[in-house]
């Protein structure tokens, strides 16, 4: 026979007590949180929901911000890019002006003063600053000024002029995640932005008789190119033509080397990969040269000059009183650069259009997935204040009800 004592009651109506207390405590937490899963076990189906929901949800923040980011970075872009147009086309007035042969040649070279003017003025666009702080036209290398001048005497000029603007390199183009595994490139670098012609590369190396030894790789416009052993000129050319970059390679007949020609206006960016010396071999490039830069072999042949280099050109002629060149290769090399800046702002504008597309697909997401969020997670703060409130009261109840029901203390029997 089981013993009974006066301790059954007491224990049974604390522990009931507890009970109540903490599903008191539990309902009080889902109303600070409003969130009716308190814990997983609450309901463990709609919680694992939850999560998967709430993760998408940050993640559609994030493509959110980028977007934004991407929207006022491309709209600088535009910016800059149509006040270069502006100069251009400043300078193709005084290209078709100075062809006229109506003016002197004084009046040529006061025309070369404004040239040399404008020249500044583009290249002060080209290493433009954003409200950022980074170089707009650098790439990901944000803190490199892409173009420095370099100034000196010019024959017929004044005391000192431009007389070349160096390319000091930017890095690869940056992009931006504007949904799941979907990118968009959002940088235009000075050496695709500020090109005039398409570029060629001739090395003078007869590689006919060159194999690859190892394993290797190079980049041509930031598109690695892998090399295996056994590998001739042939094979790197078909790699080369079968790679995304910009560019279309070829054997020089007569040189028996490899050539690398752009397949629009744009400096052409060759490297090596570290450890591997393909391109150095076959003499395209130096060795140890920054990749950054044009790093080309001091005896390959390069051809194709930048926007800088047609308006230098055409200043040049103004200076000579060359009226023939102003009319023939001056004003075609100003068109050349100015038809390819109007084709960069063409691509720009089609990257805003698909970023603003972009915007009001994850705009039109975000509100359903926290509808979804909340329709798992989310608590009926009238019910859940109903529930509190009979919960309070069922367990102020309980408390009186233990109070005369607990069997007396030894306290009660010493009285």
């Amino acid at each position: 026979m089981s013993r009974v004592s006066t301790n059954m009651a007491s224990d049974d109506i604390s522990f009931s007590l507890r009970r109540q207390e903490e599903a008191l405590t539990n309902q009080q937490s889902r109303i600070g949180t409003q969130n009716r899963i308190h814990r997983l076990r609450d309901d463990p189906l709609a919680a694992a929901h939850a999560v998967r929901y709430q993760s998408y949800l940050t993640r559609l923040e994030r493509y959110e911000s980028n977007i934004h980011y991407s929207q006022d970075h491309l709209r600088q872009i535009d910016i800059y890019m149509q006040s270069s147009v502006n100069v251009l086309q400043r300078v193709r007035e005084l290209s078709v002006q100075g062809a006229n042969g109506i003016y002197t040649k004084d009046d040529l070279q006061n025309m070369a003063v404004e040239v040399n003017e404008l020249l500044k003025e583009l290249v002060t666009i080209a290493n433009a600053i954003g409200p950022d702080g980074s170089r707009i036209f650098s790439g990901d290398k944000v803190f490199t000024e892409p173009f420095r001048i370099v100034e000196g005497t010019v024959y017929g000029g004044g005391d000192s002029m431009i007389v070349d603007v160096e390319y000091r390199g930017a890095g690869p183009r940056r992009s931006i995640e504007m949904g799941e595994g979907v990118y968009q490139a959002l940088d235009i670098g000075g050496g695709e932005a500020f090109w005039a012609e398409r570029m060629q590369i001739f090395a003078s190396v007869d590689a006919s008789a060159w194999r690859a030894n190892d394993h290797g790789a190079f980049y041509v416009d930031g598109q690695e190119i892998i090399v295996t052993p056994g590998d001739t000129l042939p094979a790197i050319v078909a790699k080369i033509n079968e790679s995304s970059a910009p560019v279309r390679a070829y054997i020089d007949p007569n040189t028996r080397g490899l050539v690398i020609e752009g397949t629009n206006p744009h400096l052409i960016r060759l490297e090596d990969r570290q450890g591997s010396r393909v391109l150095e071999e076959l003499g395209v490039i130096a060795f140890n040269s920054d990749p950054s830069a044009p790093n080309w072999n001091p005896g390959a042949r390069v051809s194709g000059g930048s926007a800088f280099d047609m308006v230098l050109r055409f200043r040049d002629a103004l200076l000579r009183g060359d009226h023939e060149f102003i009319g023939s290769q001056g004003i075609a090399g100003i068109d050349s650069a100015l038809s390819n800046i109007e084709t960069r702002l063409t691509e720009i504008g089609s990257r805003q259009q698909r970023a603003e597309m972009a915007w009001g697909r994850v705009n039109q997401n975000i509100p359903n997935v926290a509808s979804y969020l909340a329709r798992e997670a989310s608590l009926d703060m009238t019910t859940a204040a109903m529930d509190l409130a009979n919960m309070d009261f069922a367990h102020r109840a309980a408390l009186q009800t233990a109070a005369r029901i607990i069997p007396p203390s030894l306290l009660d029997f010493l009285r």
